[in-house]
């Protein structure tokens, strides 16, 4: 079952592009503090913070803190609402497509027949080269 929650919750935090910018950084290392994070990022330490937040509230980063530094690292795990979704429906889209490829041949069996596609194929490329000319 897809728990709609959880899918909500990844997917409002990965909309946002500075966001998401943060978590592909710290997903390209195996930890990063909030100051590598803010050098070149166009954006402020506290405005950082806040992304993290809300990366850590969909699970998707985790910290260790180490002194008075803190790192972060990605939590691959977080992402596996999203990618339950995204299974479900492209298992739906399969069915969907593979109705669709059904049907047509059903209308014009032809239609769907390799030596069709070639002949198209090649007619459509004979027409691209007379427009060019």
């Amino acid at each position: 079952m897809i728990q709609l929650a959880a899918i909500d919750t990844v997917m409002r935090a990965l909309a946002d592009p500075t966001r998401r910018a943060v978590f592909e950084r710290i997903a390209g290392t195996d930890e990063i503090t909030v100051a590598e994070l803010t050098e070149g990022s166009g954006v402020t330490q506290g405005a950082v913070s806040q992304h993290l937040k809300s990366l850590k509230q969909a699970g998707l980063v985790a910290e260790r803190p180490e002194g008075r530094r803190v790192f972060y690292r990605a939590r691959p795990e977080g992402l596996t609402p999203l990618f339950d979704w995204m299974n479900h429906y492209g298992a739906f889209w399969q069915e969907r497509f593979g109705n669709l490829r059904t049907l047509l041949k059903e209308i014009d069996p032809r239609a769907m027949s390799p030596s069709s596609r070639a002949r198209r194929r090649s007619s459509s490329m004979a027409c691209c080269r007379m427009r060019r000319k």
